[in-house]
């Protein structure tokens, strides 16, 4: 007998009902185990998620498509014109950065330049 059934009284209905119900939720967890770790499971598994995603995909293409048609009506960007302009802004930003650095060259080059190019340093009162 374990720890808990022998603090339990032999007259608890309740303690016995706990018992059974503890017994079977073993029982059922094994058994489960059991099933979850076969190839046969795997393969129904995968079976049932390429169906639900072929019969889906249709579904998902006509919900983008209401969906970017009613964005447009309301005049708000979808997810791809967004995206499309992170990436020229990205790209912007990264032909900025080069002209930077050329000019930073450029500058470190020829410090004659480099004094016409900078401003005078304001004059403290």
């Amino acid at each position: 007998m374990t720890q808990q059934q022998e603090s339990q009284s032999p007259f608890d209905p309740a303690g016995m009902f706990k018992d059974f119900r503890d017994a079977g939720m073993d029982a059922w967890a094994k058994t489960m185990v059991q099933l979850v770790n076969t190839e046969a499971y795997a393969e129904a598994t995968g079976a049932m998620l390429n169906a639900w995603l072929t019969g889906s995909g249709p579904f998902r293409q006509t919900v983008e498509s209401s969906l970017s048609h009613v964005l447009s009506n309301l005049n708000l960007p979808t997810r791809d014109e967004i995206t499309q302009l992170a990436q020229r802004l990205t790209h912007i930003e990264m032909r900025l950065d080069d002209i930077d650095a050329k000019i930073d060259d450029a500058l470190r080059a020829s410090p004659r330049t480099a004094r016409s190019i900078t401003p005078p340093a304001k004059k403290k009162k």
